[in-house]
């Protein structure tokens, strides 16, 4: 079995422009900054390989909040500079998904205790922004064990290469004998895409989305259902403005439907503080448009994490459709706890880190939960591992997959080498270009001018 240890790292950042912005919840995105993690691993005396981990720091996602987003975006970068300082530390060597557990569970939370110790009360940094920014670190030592071990990182969640099955990490006897491979889906090369209905999104006719002129880029949600043959939406919801949500379900369905789409979810992205608040919008859509709920395949992250935290039985929703968690599920632990409330499923999402969506996907599967894979409008490398890991977790449903929705130029170099991943063509993404160790990158291809780096660090 190989065993890495990490002996050098870069982290670097990456300024990414909407080309048109991004409303859900009470946050609209118009610009992201994404870190970028090389970590370099040695295997005894074999070496050095290199891995590459890349994530949004979408802190409109991780850290909704009234503190300026400039203050938050150059916080959590600050954080990744000090993620980097404690894996310079780190001395250990393993499996990566060993490594990446043993560092979520002993190292993060005292790293995110002492950082938020000399902040403002008002200026905390939530848990799931902390382990966003700990997602490149994370995933990048995934990219290197492959390297090393000279095949796809998931080829390498077995027995084959794994001391210690998932008793070790989730402590349960029903895990005994049980690797995260026993719970993939392999020989996927095509994802159904769902595509993401912002806030702010034009439906059709009317204002244009962008003006540009000779612009060919799709103004409209019926546009977009046409050029990429769509058949899955996701709309996202306010959860605080309950005809606005009434109404936007009712004119996307009735936009969409009749073009094809057979598929929607609804997302709140945690703002719901009334149980009601839901029950009384599914039941109107019912009775005013049955046909509507019929499409309705979930209903994702709708209630504030108070209400799981207060034990709120969520029942009386699931049995319209399908109750999702997203935001709260930044920890497998929740998920006992989400399954006795009347929560059906869980989201993937690789900015939780690999390690944590492995976990979370095991314990799911195994349990009877259903598991949807997310997107966090992911560009350039982000895209190729979360389409990984839809390819493996649920390829069936698909993924949703919108950067080229928003910021449709950040990947012009990543799509030289996989056109597939970032368009959508008959209403899938092609995963037939990702080939070779860890996950597929094919990066020596990839002509990316990075900036200096941020911050590194050299064990020698």
């Amino acid at each position: 079995m190989i065993s890495i240890r990490p002996s050098r790292a870069a982290l670097y950042f990456i300024d990414v422009r909407a080309k048109v912005p991004f409303r859900f919840g009470k946050e609209t995105l118009e610009r992201v900054t994404c870190a970028r993690v090389m970590f370099e691993v040695e295997e005894v005396s074999r070496g050095p390989f290199q891995g590459w981990g890349e994530s949004p720091l979408s802190a409109q996602w991780a850290w909704p909040s009234d503190v300026p987003l400039s203050e938050r975006e150059s916080t959590l970068q600050q954080f990744c500079c000090e993620v980097l300082d404690a894996w310079s530390a780190h001395d250990a060597g393993g499996h990566p998904l060993t490594l990446g557990h043993v560092f979520l569970r002993d190292t993060l939370p005292g790293l995110l205790a002492s950082f938020n110790a000399r902040r403002s009360a008002e200026s905390q940094v939530p848990y799931l922004a902390a382990l966003m920014c700990c997602a490149p670190f994370d995933i990048a030592l995934h990219d290197a064990y492959g390297h090393a071990a000279g095949r796809s990182i998931y080829d390498c969640y077995s027995s084959r290469d794994m001391p210690d099955d998932l008793t070790s990490y989730l402590g349960k006897a029903d895990f005994r004998g049980l690797y995260p491979s026993d719970f993939f889906s392999y020989g996927t090369s095509r994802l159904p895409a769902w595509h993401a209905v912002g806030g702010k999104d034009t439906l059709s006719g009317g204002a244009k989305a962008s003006d540009e002129p000779g612009s060919e880029f799709p103004t409209t949600l019926k546009e977009w259902i046409h050029k990429d043959q769509l058949s899955r939406l996701k709309i996202k919801l306010s959860g605080t403005d309950f005809e606005w949500d009434y109404g936007r379900v009712v004119h996307v369905a009735d936009v969409s439907l009749p073009c094809g789409v057979t598929m929607l979810g609804v997302d709140f992205n945690g703002m719901v503080t009334d149980l009601s608040y839901v029950e009384h919008l599914c039941e109107r859509i019912h009775r005013d448009r049955p046909g509507v709920l019929d499409a309705l395949c979930y209903i994702e992250e709708p209630f504030t994490p108070e209400l799981l935290d207060r034990g709120t039985d969520v029942s009386a929703v699931a049995k319209w459709a399908p109750c999702v968690l997203d935001e709260s599920a930044h920890d497998w632990r929740v998920l006992g706890k989400a399954s006795e409330l009347g929560y059906s499923g869980v989201v993937l999402k690789t900015c939780k880190t690999q390690t944590e969506a492995l976990l979370t996907m095991s314990w799911a599967k195994r349990h009877g939960m259903a598991v949807l894979t997310q997107d966090l409008t992911n560009p350039m490398l982000a895209q190729i591992a979360h389409v990984q890991l839809g390819a493996h977790a649920s390829p069936d449903i698909g993924i949703e997959t919108n950067s080229m929705q928003f910021y449709p130029d950040a990947s012009a170099d990543e799509a030289r080498v996989h056109p597939g991943l970032y368009q959508r063509t008959g209403g899938f993404v092609d995963l037939r270009t990702i080939s070779g160790p860890g996950f597929g990158y094919r990066i020596e291809e990839i002509n990316r001018q990075l900036p200096r780096p941020a911050k590194t660090f050299n064990v020698h």
